[in-house]
């Protein structure tokens, strides 16, 4: 079977370092090219690593980052706090300027965006954070890569050895295998995530939108 080369960004924070270091585990995936705005502290022989401030604007990487079978886009802020514009600007805007330039270079490539469980496909809801990533989840299935996978997490329990644990999440951390007995597939490991992430890029799946049990399902 062929080794996966892949893109992964937001590997600073929580979930892009889950999804990273289950890359670095699995014997599927043979180089990893970070994308990030600040250094992630990670060195390994699968990883290369590019700082890049804006990612409104890719172009001056094109040719580094051409030729790659996935992008794991796991970059993303809370909206705590936001308005919405601003919530707009650097949630939409940021990921579809990255994503389109992408397409473009490797339309052959897979793209898996992280948005949310509870994200309003219909972008009419209540909730902002909502309707902005569920017009983000559309916009990016119009694009012409090979297939987009948009993944709705809830909560996640971090990989051990984790840096990027903040918050409600060390709570999560600890409380986890009593979540879990409750709710199996609600409550899931960063590292189911990255293995569904690279099980759907190597064999695909009949869904564009990946809920919580589908990323279950899809880590197996």
């Amino acid at each position: 079977m062929k080794k996966l080369k892949v893109i992964i960004t937001g590997a600073t924070g929580m979930v892009g370092e889950g999804v990273l270091q289950e890359c670095i585990a699995n014997p599927m995936v043979e180089k990893i090219l970070l994308i990030n705005r600040r250094v992630s502290g990670y060195t390994n022989p699968k990883i290369e690593e590019i700082l890049h401030s804006n990612f409104n604007d890719i172009t001056l990487i094109a040719e580094i980052i051409s030729g790659y079978d996935a992008c794991y886009f796991c970059a993303g802020v809370s909206s705590v706090g936001m308005d919405e514009d601003t919530y707009r600007n650097l949630t939409y805007l940021t990921t579809m300027d990255f994503a389109s330039v992408l397409s473009e270079i490797s339309p052959q490539m897979v793209f898996c965006y992280v948005s949310g469980a509870g994200t309003d496909s219909t972008e009419n809801g209540k909730q902002m954070w909502a309707r902005i990533k569920g017009m983000t989840e559309n916009h990016l299935m119009t694009l012409p890569f090979k297939a987009v996978y948009n993944f709705r997490p809830a909560f996640m329990k971090p990989t051990k050895g984790a840096k990027n644990v903040k918050g409600f999440y060390r709570v999560i951390n600890v409380m986890f295998p009593i979540f879990r007995l409750f709710n199996k597939t609600y409550f899931l490991t960063l590292e189911e995530v990255g293995k569904a992430m690279i099980n759907v890029t190597v064999n695909g799946y009949e869904k564009n939108i990946i809920e919580v049990k589908d990323i279950a399902d899809l880590s197996k």
